[in-house]
């Protein structure tokens, strides 16, 4: 029979998190229950249990950044076992038929894929992600995290780390690659480990030289202050790919004046406003602009691996859930290096 696990609800757009329950079906045939033992607090769980984007149905569970053991499964599992460290990431559930499932990139189910939070599942009910103490996911769309992956480090990989390794890897970043982040948040400090793993050489553009350490730290070679208009001339024509993760509404044609000939600017975040960008920003050096979201079961699996072969996970600042609402305004404030996870022990 359905139990009821601990959770962090929002119950409108307008006031905070507070504790509470969701119910959590038993595993089907195919599903396993996971054990949640920490969930990485995204920007887009803010936007959600706040109401910024599409419509919300409230109450909420959200976190989509989810590391945990497998505690039960279903009779036909194959997968996974009782005692397997895994994850779940952005969405639980797709068509399965379409080309793009068909192809691994599930992300783009053209029915749209089944969110983890404020979606509606197979069975006709909410979803309800990792603000919590467990999940009920099919064995399809659960990831093995590596052991040489803390579960702590491992969460924010669900999302940030999936979301900057898929248009790395799909842009061929590598040796000989000159590659810009944008932003040195909770994505783009994973975009400068990814990138200096795959061998580019990695720049970051900030907004000032405050993380200017902890960038090179991390990997990268170069960094610049964009408030600087010195800037801008500098690295005139520079980048083969700029990932851009920031959520600022930003003057895109100063940025695709960085790329070299057939150069690309990719997005990532999502600023609130439309953007603008003149037509001859992109013809003049046949240059590209491009959107990304996170990538499929199969190539998060892959980023995971790589992760683990090359000693990578997020640089987490774990918090008990008595701290979300605390999280959140801090993240706003762009007050955290780089990614609060909750301690699910502490629902």
């Amino acid at each position: 029979m359905p139990t009821l696990a601990k959770a962090y609800v929002a119950a409108s757009p307008t006031t905070p998190l507070e504790p509470g329950t969701v119910e959590r079906r038993d595993p089907g045939d195919f599903e396993v229950r996971v054990a949640i033992k920490f969930t990485g607090i995204c920007h887009s769980d803010i936007h959600t249990a706040r109401g910024d984007w599409a419509r919300v149905s409230y109450p909420v569970v959200v976190g989509h950044e989810i590391a945990g053991v497998v505690e039960a499964v279903g009779a036909k599992v194959t997968r996974y076992s009782v005692g397997d460290r895994v994850g779940v990431g952005c969405f639980v559930d797709s068509c399965r038929e379409c080309a793009n499932c068909r192809a691994g990139e599930e992300q783009y189910c053209l029915s749209g894929a089944t969110s983890t939070y404020n979606s509606v599942g197979r069975d006709g009910l909410p979803t309800a992600g990792g603000y919590s103490t467990s999940i009920v996911v099919d064995e399809n769309y659960v990831l093995r995290i590596p052991d040489g992956i803390p579960l702590d480090a491992a969460a924010p990989l669900l999302c940030a780390g999936i979301t900057m390794y898929s248009p790395l890897r799909n842009w061929n970043a590598g040796p000989g690659k000159r590659v810009a982040i944008i932003g040195m948040g909770g994505l783009g400090h994973m975009g400068v480990k990814i990138a200096a793993a795959l061998g580019a050489e990695v720049t970051v553009l900030s907004q000032s030289l405050k993380k200017q350490e902890d960038a090179i730290r991390l990997g990268a070679r170069h960094y610049y202050a964009t408030s600087d208009p010195a800037t801008f001339d500098i690295l005139a024509g520079h980048f083969d790919l700029i990932i851009n993760t920031v959520s600022a509404d930003i003057d895109v044609d100063d940025y695709l004046s960085l790329l070299d000939l057939d150069g690309t600017m990719v997005l990532v975040g999502l600023p609130s406003k439309p953007l603008t960008q003149r037509a001859w920003s992109l013809v003049g050096y046949r240059r590209n602009l491009a959107g990304s979201k996170m990538g499929g079961i199969r190539q998060t699996q892959e980023m995971l691996n790589f992760c683990a072969a090359h000693g990578l996970g997020a640089d987490v600042d774990v918090i008990p859930a008595s701290k979300i609402n605390d999280a959140y305004d801090r993240v706003i404030a762009s007050d955290v290096r780089y990614r609060f996870v909750i301690d699910a022990g502490t629902f």
